[in-house]
């Protein structure tokens, strides 16, 4: 049984919308397996309800994650961050089919800067940094980021991050594209909780198949990728919401869409 009770805290602060908040502040949110587990049956939930439409991911005010949990790798070794309960959870985060807004403050650093970049949109407080430090400890990043990382920031900054394991600032990530906005210290997580309201209100089939759309352009070639949005689109035209909006539109209302 987990020792730590609600490392991942829970909440709904808008309609449509979760709030999820890495709580493990002792550890300053260390990935540990636990806590991954917690995540991953989080977000398992969300994507099964509904009624969420938006996921916002937090941490602290000084620290989003500090990365993996290195107590765990001295004890575990290679097992500790390679098990099939933590790749597994692992992925329920990855393939989140509807959008994920994460908010940053402070240190964003190895597993959690790679948790981070599984998010659609990451926003930053100004104190917040950014950094693939493993290296350090003798390893390299073991969740992703050789991969997301060069195809978001490309080959010369990932390069740098992850060989010297030295962290960027908020304003270099904002212009590398790792971060969308950057905000006043302490704001990332408003600025983050009203995009996903933003979010919440634009109907949910269109938001998931746009979502997946995007994703694509990293996984396929354009032509590939042409096509799958222009079945994506194809998809949205049946839906009752496309009918809902483009009545809305010439009615001169607002659209309420209900996710058919």
């Amino acid at each position: 049984m987990n020792a730590e009770p609600d490392l991942i805290l829970c909440s709904s602060p808008l309609p449509h919308v979760v709030l999820l908040a890495l709580n493990r502040a002792s550890k300053r949110n260390a990935l540990s397996n636990d806590l991954i587990a917690e995540l991953g049956a989080c977000f398992r939930k969300a994507a099964l309800d509904d009624e969420v439409r938006c996921v916002v991911l937090t941490g602290g005010d000084a620290f989003f994650s500090a990365g993996a949990d290195i107590k765990e790798m001295r004890q575990r070794g290679f097992e500790a961050i390679d098990n099939y309960a933590r790749r597994s959870a692992w992925r329920d985060v990855a393939n989140f089919p509807k959008p994920l807004v994460a908010a940053v403050e402070g240190i964003c650093f190895g597993g959690g800067h790679e948790l981070a970049l599984l998010a659609d949109i990451v926003i930053a407080g100004e104190g917040a940094t950014f950094a693939q430090p493993e290296i350090n400890i003798g390893i390299l990043p073991g969740d992703g980021a050789t991969q997301r990382l060069t195809r978001v920031a490309g080959k010369s900054l990932a390069m740098l991050m992850i060989l010297t394991g030295e962290p960027i600032s908020a304003r270099a990530a904002l212009q590398a594209g790792i971060v969308a906005e950057v905000t006043a210290d302490g704001k990332a997580q408003s600025r983050a909780l009203e995009i996903a309201e933003i979010v919440a209100h634009k109907p949910p089939r269109s938001t998931e198949l746009a979502k997946a759309a995007v994703l694509a352009a990293y996984q396929t070639p354009l032509d590939v990728g042409l096509e799958f949005e222009r079945q994506s689109i194809r998809h949205a035209f049946t839906t009752s919401d496309q009918q809902e909006g483009m009545n809305a539109f010439f009615e001169k209302r607002s659209p309420n869409y209900r996710g058919t």
